[in-house]
């Protein structure tokens, strides 16, 4: 198997999470043609988006299909729990993360510069990441990994709260401030062994980028 990927998106980090939770033996395999619109990976994954996996000549687009399908292939250890209600409440987790929690950080991503950036885009996108974060806050397990164990809901959390941290102060957003779960949930998730070699990938991926704009 390959994962084509990227070390500094979010969601391939979200799969690399499962994979190095699992100890899985899968090729890290970089986007062929080297970008996502390039000829050469459309004709590998369709949608030109990371990550995508290579299952034995099964390709697998999106981020929550490649878990879902890691874990029904590899189940030990599980990152779902084993009652129906408990693996509802993970799902729900990585369903907010992708919809909701997700897409405004990510408008935010070109209003980087203050120079260039749209003040409407800003404001709207900012305040629906503050509200989300608040119904995060209150989502989340009291204490320990987002759902009681480590399961697939801190694998899809935790890359983009990466980048939160990182990216949203920028905006005059602390994320952390006034949500003492998500606060606490994050300071412990990053103890993870692999959450704490996913994270740091994308850290240098980020730096590598940063050095490279200058």
């Amino acid at each position: 198997m390959k994962l084509y990927n990227m070390n500094l998106s979010n969601f391939a980090t979200k799969s690399r999470l499962v994979i190095y939770e699992k100890g899985l033996n899968i090729e890290m395999a970089p986007i062929p043609g080297g970008e996502l619109k390039s000829a050469e990976y459309a004709k590998v994954n369709l949608l030109g988006k990371t990550p995508a996996l290579d299952a034995d000549g099964l390709v697998i687009p999106e981020s929550e299909v490649i878990n879902e399908y890691l874990e029904d292939k590899f189940p030990t250890p599980a990152l779902l729990p084993k009652s129906p209600e408990g693996r509802a409440k993970v799902r729900i987790l990585t369903r907010f993360h992708d919809l909701y929690l997700e897409p405004p950080l990510r408008a935010l991503f070109g209003q980087m510069n203050p120079k260039t950036r749209d003040a409407k885009i800003v404001e709207e996108k900012v305040g629906d990441f503050k509200n989300r974060l608040g119904q995060l806050d209150k989502m989340l397990a009291d204490g320990g990994f987002a759902c009681g164990d480590f399961s697939l809901a801190d694998c899809a959390l935790a890359p983009t709260m990466f980048f939160a941290t990182n990216l949203m102060p920028a905006f005059g957003l602390q994320p952390l401030d006034g949500h003492t779960r998500v606060a606490a949930w994050w300071t412990h998730v990053q103890t993870r062994p692999s959450v704490k070699k996913g994270l740091g990938e994308m850290a240098e991926a980020l730096a590598a980028m940063q050095r490279g704009g200058r």
